[in-house]
């Protein structure tokens, strides 16, 4: 079963859930005595029930992207956060687009708190993002490659069915920090996309301290 709490924003909303219904059960109390409270309580019950339940559905398998254009034609989204500033990951993108009449869209989620994310202030995160994306789109494009970039959603999976809307990608690389350092491999989010969709994605593991890179297919 899927964990409802996977992330850390998730787990706020949660909390905030739960503090909530505890308001309203004591203001239910305070307005008109125990049996509205008891009453809000219930409905408040069946409510939290309902959103768990939901939070645990796993989501629906994507089907592939159809292939655009012809044989020698390739599309390759990438989706990174911190690490999209890696020369190991930079030259990962320009092997495999070698060859081919590519077009490589590069997402950078714009990574964030969640009390800021629930407040709105995503300003700083987004420019953190677009800072490093801009720089590995640059060095791209002097390498050669038809690429460009945008920001993402904040969850790199819904970066990803995002970007596949628009982008039919035949591949997706998905550049993590080395395990330990990594917050999504920590929510094991490299295999929770080769779950949730069908186009093949290839785990690249850079360390920016060595400014190397390991591919995991």
């Amino acid at each position: 079963m899927r964990n409802p709490l996977r992330s850390e924003a998730e787990a706020f909303r949660f909390v905030v859930i739960v503090l909530g219904f505890f308001v309203a059960v004591v203001l239910g109390k305070l307005a008109a005595g125990w049996w509205l409270g008891l009453a809000v309580a219930a409905v408040g019950f069946v409510v939290l029930l309902w959103l768990l339940r939901e939070a645990a559905k796993p989501p629906e398998r994507q089907e592939a992207p159809a292939h655009v254009g012809g044989a020698s034609d390739l599309r390759i989204l990438v989706i990174a956060n911190e690490t999209v500033g890696g020369g190991t990951l930079r030259e990962v993108i320009a092997q495999k687009a070698e060859g081919y009449d590519e077009e490589v869209l590069v997402v950078c989620p714009a990574l964030n708190s969640p009390l800021r994310h629930w407040v709105s202030d995503e300003d700083g995160a987004r420019a953190q993002a677009q800072e490093r994306l801009d720089e590995s789109v640059g060095r791209l494009r002097e390498a050669g490659v038809n690429v460009r970039g945008e920001i993402g959603d904040a969850d790199p999976l819904q970066a990803i069915e995002d970007a596949l809307r628009t982008f039919g990608a035949d591949e997706v690389i998905v550049s993590t920090h080395p395990v330990g350092r990594s917050h999504w491999l920590e929510r094991n989010v490299v295999g929770a996309a080769r779950e949730r969709f069908a186009v093949p994605i290839t785990h690249v593991i850079v360390d920016l301290e060595t400014d190397s890179a390991e591919v995991v297919d």
